[in-house]
């Protein structure tokens, strides 16, 4: 240090008087219950005296030290003992505040640093003892020791008998402090191809509770080594001890939308074309065909306004096709492109992997942590998850409040918590026995269930027809690609037509830009001042609603819920534009993309009618029927078998089966020796 204790403590009290006077006496006033703590931005340090901050970057323990003993001399004006207040530093030098992955290192040992990361998990709270008193079993002498480490350290020997005890740990005597672990990882948005690196962070006092799992947060700390669990090994992990904590609010933080700020705007103004059809070209450009795809995913990225917890802005959206045929290039377009993004296997998945959970582990010193998933991390951004129909029934479960309500509770091992799900989920299935079959109900082709199926605004299907025509032009479009892939490798020239077969219309960088500036600054609605718009979509949601109503016992076609999906959607479209108000053309291509998902998955293949109920129950009304008769015959025979149904009804006998099968899961029927009973 540069300075003896008094005058560094003095110069400390003179800098608390010129800088936060009032901080200081708002401290006083609510100190300990409301507040415990007293923040102080580094740049003023710096401003005041450049050789303090920098013994505080150097040797930050000591000179903290000396922070809390001026605040304890402070002069206050009431009567006010800030004897265990804390200094807190924030503000720091982009040049100390570092990823996760550049902090263990050699030369960061005892600094004070910045840490951008995200929180992966946090442990319960416990008590740690800060100074243990000891009571002497021979002449009851108590003695207070300082603890430092993870070790209880007791006296050497009695200050009263002078012998080595025994002693005994007077908890009621001792001074204790809440402290917990949180475990910080590399966002994922910067940890393509990988899980990103961790660090565990220890805090104290006031700092605990200040942050979720999934939140993102800048942390002020100390590296510390921590002590091997072996004394043989010569590698040692490091900890940091926690000083401050910030929560980042925005999504796109490291974003520089200023450099790109001219060109959004004229992409948005249509200068360089439809900015529609320019989206549509930045999409996933190696796959050829499914426009209808690239939109919706344009404007899944792009969101609608969410208005607080009762009405989410995001759209999820469901891609089903028979294997190999695209529909992880999608997802992994979109991983690449969003702001913010996570990507998972649904393969083996758990609910801490998709959603959060309390996990069992080595995690601090606590038996169980607070563990956030791939919705968790990407709140304010886009999940992919492949293979949706690998997860398992219980994980499945869990989805269910974290699509529709964008939170995820935990209560678990002492641990109740609810975490922030605001994502949008873009996810991958394919069907339960190879390729689709045309003549049965998508939703009951794919193993997620009717309550996960009607979460999402849109359900695709990536097909795999043969087509002589679309098959040459794919099959051209794949020789294309690979060609100017080469070429470019070999910094050869390309033509314009093999240009825009690897690259986006809009650079990457800039989309991801124009994305975040839109979110960021546009709220779209349909205004009661828009009439056209607010009819339009009315007109023309009734218009879907209400097609089957020639019949009394005709199928719904579609729920309200489709009408929250259309407004979403135009939202979104309106962001495109960077207009905070829904016109009819925003409507008009949200309903093009709802009637299109409609016509591929909500249609009863029997009838040819729209059919709400083949997402929202599993079943059309046509096999719903057909249930009704196959129970009513079997009913009525005592001997029912499938022969006999067929004959009685004269129905195919695989849809025959297929009834039955589904009635016995219901518990509807059962059979025995080949004859069918009522249940």
């Amino acid at each position: 240090m540069r300075q003896n204790q008094q005058e560094l403590t003095e110069r400390l009290i003179q800098f608390l008087r010129h800088y936060y006077q009032e901080e200081v006496a708002q401290l006083a006033q609510h100190y300990p219950r409301e507040q415990r703590s007293l923040h102080v931005s580094y740049t003023d340090v710096f401003q005041f005296d450049r050789g303090l901050a920098e013994d505080i970057k150097e040797n930050p323990r000591e000179t903290l030290e000396y922070f809390e003993e001026a605040l304890r001399l402070y002069d206050l004006p009431v009567d006010v003992s800030l004897s265990d207040a804390h200094i807190r530093i924030h503000d720091l030098p982009d040049d100390i505040v570092l990823d996760v992955a550049e902090v263990p290192r050699k030369e960061n040992i005892g600094k004070l640093l910045g840490i951008r990361g995200q929180v992966q998990k946090v442990s319960p709270v416990k008590l740690r003892v800060v100074e243990a008193t000891f009571e002497c079993q021979r002449c009851g002498t108590k003695t207070s020791i300082p603890q430092t480490g993870d070790q209880l350290q007791e006296p050497h020997e009695c200050e009263g008998c002078e012998r080595q005890g025994p002693f005994r740990h007077d908890s009621s005597a001792s001074t204790w402090t809440n402290h917990q672990f949180a475990r910080v990882q590399q966002p994922p948005e910067h940890t393509k191809d990988g899980e990103g690196a961790t660090i565990d962070v220890h805090l104290e006092d006031d700092l605990i509770q200040s942050f979720d799992a999934g939140d993102r947060v800048t942390l002020t700390g100390i590296l510390d080594v921590k002590e091997p669990g072996s004394s043989q090994t010569r590698d040692f992990d490091t900890i940091v001890d926690g000083q401050a904590a910030v929560r980042e609010e925005s999504s796109y933080d490291d974003i520089d939308i200023s450099e790109h700020l001219d060109e959004i705007e004229a992409i948005a103004a249509g200068e360089y074309g439809d900015p529609y059809d320019l989206l549509v070209q930045s999409i996933n450009p190696g796959h050829k065909g499914d426009e209808d795809v690239k939109l919706a995913i344009a404007l899944q990225m792009f969101g609608g306004w969410s208005r607080g917890e009762r009405t989410r802005g995001d759209s999820h959206i469901l891609l089903m096709g028979d294997p190999g045929c695209g529909k992880s290039t999608f997802l992994k377009a979109a991983d690449d492109l969003a702001p913010r993004s996570t990507y998972a296997s649904g393969k083996g998945a758990t609910a801490a992997g998709l959603t959060a959970a309390a996990v069992a582990d080595d995690f601090g010193d606590a038996e169980w942590g607070l563990e956030a998933g791939a919705l968790v991390l990407a709140d304010g951004g886009v999940a992919c998850i492949d293979e949706l129909d690998k997860v398992n029934d219980n994980v499945i479960s869990s989805l269910h409040d974290a699509l529709e309500n964008q939170e995820v509770r935990v209560n678990k091992a002492g641990i109740n918590a609810t975490l922030n799900a605001r994502t949008t989920l873009l996810a991958a299935g394919n069907p339960k026995y190879g390729r689709f079959d045309n003549y049965e109900p998508i939703a009951e082709q794919l193993d997620l269930g009717p309550a996960l199926m009607s979460r999402f605004d849109l359900m695709f299907m990536v097909s795999d027809s043969p087509d002589e025509e679309t098959d040459r032009q794919v099959v051209d479009h794949m020789m294309r690609s690979r060609r100017a892939a080469a070429k470019k490798e070999l910094g050869k020239d390309l033509t314009e037509e093999e240009r825009k077969s690897i690259e986006p219309a809009i650079p990457h960088e800039t989309l991801r830009a124009y994305i975040a500036y839109a979110k960021d600054e546009v709220t779209p609605y349909i205004s009661a001042e828009n009439g056209e718009a607010q009819e339009y979509l009315r007109e023309e949601f009734l218009e879907l609603r209400l097609a089957n109503a020639d019949g009394e016992d005709n199928p719904v076609p579609v729920t309200f819920r489709k009408e929250e999906a259309i407004a979403r959607l135009a939202e979104a479209s309106a962001r495109v534009r960077l207009s905070n108000e829904v016109q009819r053309e925003d409507v008009d291509r949200a309903l093009s993309l709802v009637r299109k998902s409609m016509k591929q998955v909500g249609i009863d293949p029997e009838s040819g009618e729209f059919d709400a109920d083949v997402v929202e129950t599993g079943q059309s009304k046509s096999q719903r029927d057909r249930r009704k008769q196959i129970l009513g015959v079997i009913e009525d025979q005592n001997d029912a078998t499938v022969e006999g149904i067929m004959d009685t009804l004269d129905m195919d006998e695989s849809k025959v089966n297929s009834a039955i099968e589904s009635l016995k899961q219901n518990g509807k029927v059962y059979e025995i020796k080949g004859e069918l009973r009522k249940s």
